[in-house]
Protein backbone atom coordinates (compact mmCIF):
# COMPACT_ATOMS: atom_id res chain seq x y z
CA UNK A 1 0.00 0.00 0.00
CA UNK A 2 1.24 3.71 -1.30
CA UNK A 3 1.22 5.71 1.66
CA UNK A 4 0.90 9.52 0.31
CA UNK A 5 2.38 12.83 1.75
CA UNK A 6 -0.30 14.82 3.65
CA UNK A 7 -1.49 18.01 2.23
CA UNK A 8 -0.25 21.54 3.74
CA UNK A 9 -3.53 22.01 5.05
CA UNK A 10 -3.67 18.76 6.62
CA UNK A 11 0.12 19.32 7.92
CA UNK A 12 -0.70 22.89 9.12
CA UNK A 13 -3.67 21.67 11.34
CA UNK A 14 -1.56 18.75 13.04
CA UNK A 15 0.97 21.62 13.95
CA UNK A 16 -2.06 24.07 15.12
CA UNK A 17 -2.63 20.82 16.95
CA UNK A 18 0.97 19.94 17.84
CA UNK A 19 1.16 24.01 19.14
CA UNK A 20 -1.48 23.99 20.97
CA UNK A 21 -0.44 20.46 22.92
CA UNK A 22 3.50 22.51 23.39
CA UNK A 23 1.50 25.43 25.53
CA UNK A 24 0.65 22.98 27.87
CA UNK A 25 4.35 21.64 28.87
CA UNK A 26 6.65 25.05 27.10
CA UNK A 27 6.58 27.67 29.76
CA UNK A 28 4.74 30.88 28.93
CA UNK A 29 7.08 34.06 28.83
CA UNK A 30 6.89 37.48 27.59
CA UNK A 31 8.97 40.27 26.58
CA UNK A 32 8.87 43.76 27.18
CA UNK A 33 7.96 46.22 23.82
CA UNK A 34 8.52 49.61 22.39
CA UNK A 35 7.70 51.16 19.39
CA UNK A 36 9.88 50.99 16.75
CA UNK A 37 9.57 53.65 14.54
CA UNK A 38 10.91 52.74 11.12
CA UNK A 39 8.62 49.46 11.32
CA UNK A 40 5.97 51.84 12.43
CA UNK A 41 5.19 48.64 15.31
CA UNK A 42 5.93 47.33 19.15
CA UNK A 43 9.11 45.07 19.04
CA UNK A 44 10.21 42.80 21.65
CA UNK A 45 13.12 44.50 23.79
CA UNK A 46 16.49 41.84 23.75
CA UNK A 47 16.91 40.85 27.55
CA UNK A 48 13.58 41.71 28.63
CA UNK A 49 12.49 38.08 28.51
CA UNK A 50 10.32 37.32 32.02
CA UNK A 51 8.26 34.08 32.28
CA UNK A 52 4.46 34.59 33.10
CA UNK A 53 1.27 32.54 33.87
CA UNK A 54 0.38 29.89 31.70
CA UNK A 55 -2.38 30.19 29.31
CA UNK A 56 -3.09 26.71 27.96
CA UNK A 57 -5.04 25.73 24.44
CA UNK A 58 -7.26 23.39 24.41
CA UNK A 59 -9.81 21.39 21.73
CA UNK A 60 -11.53 24.52 21.12
CA UNK A 61 -8.85 26.41 20.87
CA UNK A 62 -7.21 24.60 17.81
CA UNK A 63 -10.79 24.87 15.91
CA UNK A 64 -11.18 28.29 16.73
CA UNK A 65 -7.39 29.43 15.23
CA UNK A 66 -8.01 29.21 11.24
CA UNK A 67 -10.92 31.56 12.04
CA UNK A 68 -9.09 33.51 14.52
CA UNK A 69 -6.08 33.79 11.70
CA UNK A 70 -8.39 35.62 9.64
CA UNK A 71 -9.72 37.81 11.68
CA UNK A 72 -10.00 38.68 15.71
CA UNK A 73 -13.58 37.15 16.54
CA UNK A 74 -13.49 39.01 19.40
CA UNK A 75 -12.27 42.78 18.51
CA UNK A 76 -13.20 41.65 14.62
CA UNK A 77 -9.56 42.86 14.11
CA UNK A 78 -8.62 41.62 10.66
CA UNK A 79 -5.57 39.30 10.72
CA UNK A 80 -5.42 37.83 7.37
CA UNK A 81 -8.31 38.24 5.92
CA UNK A 82 -7.23 41.35 3.80
CA UNK A 83 -3.74 38.94 2.23
CA UNK A 84 -6.14 36.12 1.61
CA UNK A 85 -8.64 38.40 -0.53
CA UNK A 86 -6.37 39.97 -2.35
CA UNK A 87 -4.93 36.73 -3.52
CA UNK A 88 -8.66 35.45 -4.42
CA UNK A 89 -8.51 39.05 -6.29
CA UNK A 90 -5.41 37.98 -8.27
CA UNK A 91 -6.50 34.90 -8.77
CA UNK A 92 -9.67 36.47 -10.57
CA UNK A 93 -7.34 39.07 -12.74
CA UNK A 94 -5.04 36.03 -13.59
CA UNK A 95 -8.22 34.07 -14.96
CA UNK A 96 -9.36 37.01 -17.44
CA UNK A 97 -5.74 37.17 -18.46
CA UNK A 98 -5.07 33.48 -19.21
CA UNK A 99 -8.71 33.54 -21.01
CA UNK A 100 -7.41 36.36 -23.50
CA UNK A 101 -5.02 33.65 -24.60
CA UNK A 102 -2.59 36.44 -25.11
CA UNK A 103 0.50 34.64 -22.81
CA UNK A 104 -0.36 31.25 -24.63
CA UNK A 105 -0.37 33.01 -28.57
CA UNK A 106 2.93 35.04 -27.53
CA UNK A 107 5.00 32.17 -26.57
CA UNK A 108 3.30 29.83 -29.73
CA UNK A 109 4.68 32.91 -31.68
CA UNK A 110 8.39 32.93 -30.51
CA UNK A 111 8.13 29.29 -30.80
CA UNK A 112 7.62 30.02 -34.82
CA UNK A 113 9.69 32.94 -35.38
CA UNK A 114 12.87 30.89 -34.13
CA UNK A 115 12.51 27.72 -35.72
CA UNK A 116 15.78 26.96 -36.89
CA UNK A 117 17.08 28.89 -33.80
CA UNK A 118 15.38 26.63 -30.94
CA UNK A 119 18.77 27.14 -28.83
CA UNK A 120 17.41 31.00 -28.38
CA UNK A 121 14.59 29.78 -27.57
CA UNK A 122 15.95 28.09 -24.11
CA UNK A 123 17.13 31.63 -22.39
CA UNK A 124 14.30 33.74 -24.45
CA UNK A 125 11.39 31.15 -22.63
CA UNK A 126 13.10 30.91 -19.28
CA UNK A 127 13.06 34.69 -19.05
CA UNK A 128 9.36 34.33 -19.35
CA UNK A 129 8.64 31.79 -17.50
CA UNK A 130 10.77 33.72 -14.50
CA UNK A 131 9.17 36.71 -15.07
CA UNK A 132 5.72 34.81 -14.87
CA UNK A 133 6.88 33.23 -11.41
CA UNK A 134 8.77 36.40 -10.07
CA UNK A 135 5.64 38.91 -10.57
CA UNK A 136 2.48 36.71 -9.91
CA UNK A 137 4.12 33.24 -8.88
CA UNK A 138 3.53 31.24 -11.96
CA UNK A 139 3.18 27.71 -10.87
CA UNK A 140 0.39 25.11 -11.46
CA UNK A 141 -0.27 28.10 -14.51
CA UNK A 142 3.11 26.49 -15.75
CA UNK A 143 1.61 22.78 -16.43
CA UNK A 144 -0.19 23.64 -19.98
CA UNK A 145 2.95 24.64 -21.13
CA UNK A 146 4.22 21.31 -20.97
CA UNK A 147 2.56 19.58 -24.09
CA UNK A 148 2.93 22.85 -26.08
CA UNK A 149 6.67 22.82 -25.92
CA UNK A 150 7.94 19.13 -25.16
CA UNK A 151 7.35 18.42 -29.17
CA UNK A 152 8.84 21.57 -30.41
CA UNK A 153 11.89 20.77 -28.54
CA UNK A 154 12.14 17.26 -29.46
CA UNK A 155 11.54 18.22 -33.25
CA UNK A 156 14.60 20.49 -32.81
CA UNK A 157 16.46 17.35 -31.85
CA UNK A 158 16.58 17.78 -27.99
CA UNK A 159 14.48 15.47 -25.25
CA UNK A 160 11.64 16.13 -23.85
CA UNK A 161 13.73 16.84 -20.13
CA UNK A 162 15.02 19.88 -22.09
CA UNK A 163 11.21 21.57 -22.52
CA UNK A 164 10.78 20.30 -18.47
CA UNK A 165 13.53 22.07 -17.77
CA UNK A 166 12.50 25.51 -19.39
CA UNK A 167 9.52 25.60 -17.71
CA UNK A 168 9.75 24.14 -14.14
CA UNK A 169 13.50 26.02 -13.91
CA UNK A 170 11.91 28.76 -16.12
CA UNK A 171 9.43 29.74 -13.13
CA UNK A 172 10.92 28.02 -10.45
CA UNK A 173 13.78 30.59 -10.26
CA UNK A 174 11.44 33.35 -10.74
CA UNK A 175 9.58 32.19 -7.54
CA UNK A 176 13.15 31.52 -6.28
CA UNK A 177 14.33 34.80 -7.41
CA UNK A 178 10.50 36.94 -6.36
CA UNK A 179 10.27 40.17 -6.68
CA UNK A 180 7.05 41.53 -6.57
CA UNK A 181 5.21 37.44 -6.40
CA UNK A 182 2.20 38.21 -3.75
CA UNK A 183 1.92 34.53 -2.61
CA UNK A 184 5.53 35.00 -1.57
CA UNK A 185 7.44 38.66 -1.02
CA UNK A 186 4.03 40.45 -0.66
CA UNK A 187 2.91 37.48 2.21
CA UNK A 188 6.35 37.05 3.41
CA UNK A 189 6.71 40.89 3.90
CA UNK A 190 3.39 41.35 5.63
CA UNK A 191 4.13 38.68 7.96
CA UNK A 192 7.39 40.52 8.68
CA UNK A 193 5.70 43.43 8.88
CA UNK A 194 8.08 45.38 6.43
CA UNK A 195 7.06 47.15 2.79
CA UNK A 196 7.39 44.14 0.05
CA UNK A 197 9.77 46.69 -1.90
CA UNK A 198 12.23 46.80 1.09
CA UNK A 199 15.12 44.24 0.16
CA UNK A 200 13.96 43.99 -3.67
CA UNK A 201 17.30 45.28 -4.99
CA UNK A 202 18.95 41.62 -3.07
CA UNK A 203 16.04 39.45 -4.76
CA UNK A 204 16.16 41.06 -8.53
CA UNK A 205 20.41 40.07 -8.28
CA UNK A 206 19.56 36.74 -6.92
CA UNK A 207 16.57 36.54 -10.01
CA UNK A 208 19.32 37.44 -12.34
CA UNK A 209 22.11 35.18 -11.62
CA UNK A 210 19.92 32.31 -10.80
CA UNK A 211 18.19 32.70 -14.05
CA UNK A 212 21.69 33.05 -15.70
CA UNK A 213 22.98 29.70 -14.25
CA UNK A 214 19.92 27.89 -15.47
CA UNK A 215 20.32 29.04 -18.99
CA UNK A 216 23.99 28.04 -19.46
CA UNK A 217 23.12 24.74 -17.18
CA UNK A 218 20.11 23.72 -19.62
CA UNK A 219 22.03 24.67 -23.11
CA UNK A 220 24.96 23.06 -21.99
CA UNK A 221 23.08 19.79 -21.56
CA UNK A 222 20.74 20.47 -24.63
CA UNK A 223 23.61 20.59 -27.02
CA UNK A 224 25.16 17.55 -25.51
CA UNK A 225 21.73 15.78 -26.41
CA UNK A 226 21.39 17.38 -29.66
CA UNK A 227 25.22 16.32 -30.39
CA UNK A 228 24.61 12.51 -29.18
CA UNK A 229 20.95 11.00 -28.28
CA UNK A 230 22.05 8.48 -26.10
CA UNK A 231 23.74 11.38 -23.36
CA UNK A 232 20.29 11.77 -22.66
CA UNK A 233 18.74 10.87 -19.27
CA UNK A 234 15.51 9.43 -20.86
CA UNK A 235 17.51 7.65 -24.02
CA UNK A 236 15.75 4.35 -22.93
CA UNK A 237 12.03 5.71 -22.94
CA UNK A 238 13.64 8.27 -26.19
CA UNK A 239 11.11 6.12 -29.17
CA UNK A 240 8.46 6.27 -26.58
CA UNK A 241 8.92 9.80 -26.05
CA UNK A 242 8.64 10.80 -29.38
CA UNK A 243 5.71 8.66 -30.77
CA UNK A 244 3.79 10.50 -28.38
CA UNK A 245 5.22 14.05 -28.61
CA UNK A 246 6.36 13.66 -32.56
CA UNK A 247 4.59 16.83 -34.42
CA UNK A 248 5.60 20.11 -36.23
CA UNK A 249 4.09 23.68 -34.75
CA UNK A 250 1.75 24.88 -36.94
CA UNK A 251 3.11 28.47 -38.60
CA UNK A 252 -0.43 30.11 -39.10
CA UNK A 253 -2.49 32.97 -38.04
CA UNK A 254 -3.34 31.30 -35.19
CA UNK A 255 0.16 32.36 -33.67
CA UNK A 256 -0.18 36.07 -33.95
CA UNK A 257 -0.77 38.46 -31.52
CA UNK A 258 -4.14 40.03 -32.04
CA UNK A 259 -4.22 43.61 -31.38
CA UNK A 260 -6.55 43.39 -28.30
CA UNK A 261 -3.67 40.38 -26.69
CA UNK A 262 -0.98 43.24 -27.05
CA UNK A 263 -2.91 45.70 -25.01
CA UNK A 264 -3.90 42.83 -22.32
CA UNK A 265 0.02 42.20 -22.09
CA UNK A 266 0.69 45.85 -21.89
CA UNK A 267 -1.89 46.34 -19.11
CA UNK A 268 -0.72 42.75 -17.22
CA UNK A 269 3.19 44.55 -17.18
CA UNK A 270 1.83 48.23 -16.30
CA UNK A 271 -0.54 46.88 -13.70
CA UNK A 272 2.88 45.45 -11.76
CA UNK A 273 4.64 48.51 -11.99
CA UNK A 274 1.85 50.64 -10.58
CA UNK A 275 1.50 48.37 -8.08
CA UNK A 276 5.16 49.11 -7.17
CA UNK A 277 4.56 52.68 -7.44
CA UNK A 278 1.66 52.62 -5.00
CA UNK A 279 3.34 50.46 -2.42
CA UNK A 280 6.56 52.17 -2.53
CA UNK A 281 5.93 55.84 -3.12
CA UNK A 282 2.04 56.22 -1.91
CA UNK A 283 1.85 54.02 1.22
CA UNK A 284 -0.54 51.45 -0.38
CA UNK A 285 -1.74 48.27 0.82
CA UNK A 286 -3.85 45.31 0.47
CA UNK A 287 -7.12 47.45 -0.63
CA UNK A 288 -5.63 49.59 -2.62
CA UNK A 289 -3.56 47.24 -5.00
CA UNK A 290 -6.61 44.78 -4.93
CA UNK A 291 -8.57 47.68 -6.18
CA UNK A 292 -6.16 48.11 -8.61
CA UNK A 293 -6.33 44.53 -10.03
CA UNK A 294 -10.02 44.40 -10.55
CA UNK A 295 -9.48 47.41 -12.47
CA UNK A 296 -7.25 46.18 -14.84
CA UNK A 297 -9.38 42.91 -15.03
CA UNK A 298 -12.50 44.68 -15.76
CA UNK A 299 -10.68 47.13 -18.58
CA UNK A 300 -8.91 44.08 -20.29
CA UNK A 301 -12.65 42.53 -20.03
CA UNK A 302 -13.98 45.24 -22.03
CA UNK A 303 -11.05 45.70 -24.38
CA UNK A 304 -11.35 41.92 -25.57
CA UNK A 305 -14.98 42.32 -25.51
CA UNK A 306 -15.33 39.49 -23.13
CA UNK A 307 -18.82 40.29 -22.13
CA UNK A 308 -20.30 40.47 -18.75
CA UNK A 309 -21.19 36.88 -18.50
CA UNK A 310 -18.44 35.18 -19.69
CA UNK A 311 -16.40 38.11 -17.72
CA UNK A 312 -17.96 37.36 -13.82
CA UNK A 313 -17.52 33.76 -15.28
CA UNK A 314 -13.72 33.65 -15.11
CA UNK A 315 -12.81 35.72 -12.68
CA UNK A 316 -14.90 33.60 -10.02
CA UNK A 317 -13.47 30.87 -11.89
CA UNK A 318 -9.78 32.05 -11.48
CA UNK A 319 -10.68 32.96 -7.64
CA UNK A 320 -11.89 29.47 -7.04
CA UNK A 321 -8.45 28.26 -8.34
CA UNK A 322 -6.77 30.20 -5.94
CA UNK A 323 -9.28 29.71 -2.93
CA UNK A 324 -7.12 26.86 -1.61
CA UNK A 325 -4.09 29.51 -0.76
CA UNK A 326 -6.38 32.11 0.45
CA UNK A 327 -7.55 29.27 2.82
CA UNK A 328 -4.15 27.81 3.74
CA UNK A 329 -3.24 31.56 5.16
CA UNK A 330 -5.53 31.46 7.34
CA UNK A 331 -4.68 28.34 8.77
CA UNK A 332 -0.95 28.88 8.88
CA UNK A 333 -1.88 31.96 10.97
CA UNK A 334 -4.18 29.92 13.26
CA UNK A 335 0.00 28.62 14.34
CA UNK A 336 0.20 31.97 15.69
CA UNK A 337 -2.19 32.70 17.10
CA UNK A 338 -2.43 29.40 19.14
CA UNK A 339 1.25 30.42 20.00
CA UNK A 340 0.25 34.18 21.15
CA UNK A 341 -3.11 33.20 23.09
CA UNK A 342 -0.50 30.50 24.99
CA UNK A 343 2.29 32.99 25.65
CA UNK A 344 4.57 30.71 23.91
CA UNK A 345 5.76 33.08 20.84
CA UNK A 346 8.20 35.06 23.00
CA UNK A 347 9.41 31.98 24.96
CA UNK A 348 10.41 30.91 21.23
CA UNK A 349 11.90 34.21 20.77
CA UNK A 350 13.82 33.35 23.68
CA UNK A 351 15.65 30.42 22.86
CA UNK A 352 16.08 31.70 19.20
CA UNK A 353 17.70 34.89 20.51
CA UNK A 354 19.73 32.73 23.20
CA UNK A 355 21.07 30.39 20.21
CA UNK A 356 21.82 32.63 17.62
CA UNK A 357 22.66 35.51 19.52
CA UNK A 358 26.34 34.37 19.53
CA UNK A 359 26.76 33.79 15.54
CA UNK A 360 27.73 36.60 13.73
CA UNK A 361 25.31 38.21 11.33
CA UNK A 362 26.17 36.12 8.10
CA UNK A 363 26.57 32.95 10.30
CA UNK A 364 22.86 33.88 11.69
CA UNK A 365 21.39 34.36 8.09
CA UNK A 366 22.54 31.68 6.43
CA UNK A 367 21.27 29.28 9.42
CA UNK A 368 18.02 31.21 8.86
CA UNK A 369 17.98 29.95 5.24
CA UNK A 370 18.83 26.31 6.17
CA UNK A 371 15.79 26.05 8.71
CA UNK A 372 13.54 27.38 5.67
CA UNK A 373 15.30 24.92 3.49
CA UNK A 374 14.24 22.41 6.26
CA UNK A 375 10.90 23.52 6.56
CA UNK A 376 10.24 23.76 2.66
CA UNK A 377 10.26 20.21 2.64
CA UNK A 378 6.80 19.65 4.87
CA UNK A 379 5.44 23.08 4.14
CA UNK A 380 6.02 23.07 0.34
CA UNK A 381 3.43 26.27 -0.16
CA UNK A 382 4.78 29.32 -0.34
CA UNK A 383 2.06 31.34 1.49
CA UNK A 384 1.75 28.61 4.55
CA UNK A 385 5.28 28.60 4.37
CA UNK A 386 5.26 32.77 4.69
CA UNK A 387 3.15 32.75 7.45
CA UNK A 388 4.20 30.16 9.45
CA UNK A 389 7.68 31.12 9.40
CA UNK A 390 7.71 34.55 9.29
CA UNK A 391 6.32 35.85 12.60
CA UNK A 392 9.01 34.01 14.47
CA UNK A 393 11.57 34.37 12.12
CA UNK A 394 11.83 37.89 11.75
CA UNK A 395 11.90 39.15 14.83
CA UNK A 396 14.85 37.19 15.18
CA UNK A 397 16.42 39.57 13.04
CA UNK A 398 15.72 42.24 15.05
CA UNK A 399 17.98 40.27 17.71
CA UNK A 400 20.72 39.71 15.82
CA UNK A 401 21.09 42.81 14.05
CA UNK A 402 20.16 41.43 10.80
CA UNK A 403 17.71 43.73 8.12
CA UNK A 404 14.26 41.26 7.93
CA UNK A 405 14.50 42.09 4.19
CA UNK A 406 17.20 39.50 4.68
CA UNK A 407 15.19 36.93 6.02
CA UNK A 408 12.34 37.10 3.67
CA UNK A 409 14.80 36.82 0.82
CA UNK A 410 15.70 33.67 2.60
CA UNK A 411 12.96 32.53 3.25
CA UNK A 412 12.06 33.30 -0.25
CA UNK A 413 14.96 31.60 -1.51
CA UNK A 414 15.21 28.45 -0.07
CA UNK A 415 11.07 27.58 -0.56
CA UNK A 416 11.98 28.38 -4.43
CA UNK A 417 15.52 26.13 -4.47
CA UNK A 418 13.56 23.13 -2.36
CA UNK A 419 10.65 23.42 -5.02
CA UNK A 420 12.80 22.93 -8.25
CA UNK A 421 12.81 19.56 -7.01
CA UNK A 422 10.29 18.56 -3.57
CA UNK A 423 8.20 15.58 -4.23
CA UNK A 424 5.60 16.92 -2.52
CA UNK A 425 5.21 19.47 -4.62
CA UNK A 426 2.68 18.91 -7.42
CA UNK A 427 4.00 20.90 -9.74
CA UNK A 428 7.41 19.08 -10.00
CA UNK A 429 5.64 15.54 -9.88
CA UNK A 430 2.89 16.79 -12.58
CA UNK A 431 5.59 18.42 -14.82
CA UNK A 432 7.80 15.19 -14.71
CA UNK A 433 4.86 13.08 -15.41
CA UNK A 434 3.76 14.88 -18.48
CA UNK A 435 7.69 14.68 -20.00
CA UNK A 436 7.90 11.50 -18.70
CA UNK A 437 11.01 12.15 -16.75
CA UNK A 438 11.41 9.68 -13.54
CA UNK A 439 12.03 11.59 -10.43
CA UNK A 440 15.05 9.58 -9.83
CA UNK A 441 16.77 10.87 -13.14
CA UNK A 442 15.47 14.81 -12.50
CA UNK A 443 17.08 14.71 -9.61
CA UNK A 444 20.59 13.32 -11.38
CA UNK A 445 19.83 15.89 -13.76
CA UNK A 446 19.36 19.13 -11.41
CA UNK A 447 21.86 18.22 -8.42
CA UNK A 448 24.78 19.84 -9.57
CA UNK A 449 22.34 23.33 -10.40
CA UNK A 450 20.83 23.05 -7.13
CA UNK A 451 24.20 23.26 -5.42
CA UNK A 452 25.29 26.27 -8.05
CA UNK A 453 21.81 27.98 -6.63
CA UNK A 454 22.64 27.12 -3.23
CA UNK A 455 25.97 29.27 -3.52
CA UNK A 456 24.39 32.15 -5.20
CA UNK A 457 21.98 32.32 -2.44
CA UNK A 458 24.33 32.18 0.55
CA UNK A 459 26.73 33.99 -1.07
CA UNK A 460 24.37 36.29 -1.82
CA UNK A 461 23.10 36.68 1.43
CA UNK A 462 26.55 36.62 3.59
CA UNK A 463 27.56 39.59 1.66
CA UNK A 464 24.45 41.46 2.21
CA UNK A 465 24.93 40.73 5.96
CA UNK A 466 28.27 41.94 6.03
CA UNK A 467 27.21 45.52 3.82
CA UNK A 468 24.23 45.96 5.76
Amino acid sequence: MKVKFPSAYTILFLLIALVAAGTWVVPAGKYERIENVALGKEVPVPGTYQQVDANPQGIVDIFLAPIAGFYDPDTYQAAAIDVALFVLIIGGFLGVVTKTGAIDTGISRAMVDLKGHEQWMIPILMALFAAGGSTYGMAEESLAFYALLIPVMIAAGYDSVVAVAIILLGAGIGCLGSTINPFATVIAANAADIPFTQGIGLRFFILIAGWLACVVYVMRYAAKVKKDPTLSIVADHRVEIETQFRQEPNADDEHLLSLSQKLVLVIFALTFAVMIWGVSSQGWWMAKMGGLFIFSAILIGVITRMGEKVFTDVFINGARDLLGVAIIIGIARGIVVVMDAGNMTDTILHFGEETLSGLSDVVFINVMFGLEVLMSFFVPSSSGLAVLTMPIMAPLADFAGVGRELVVTAFQSANGLVNLFNPTFAVVMGALAIGKVPYERWLRFIWPLLLILTLIIMGSLSIMALVA
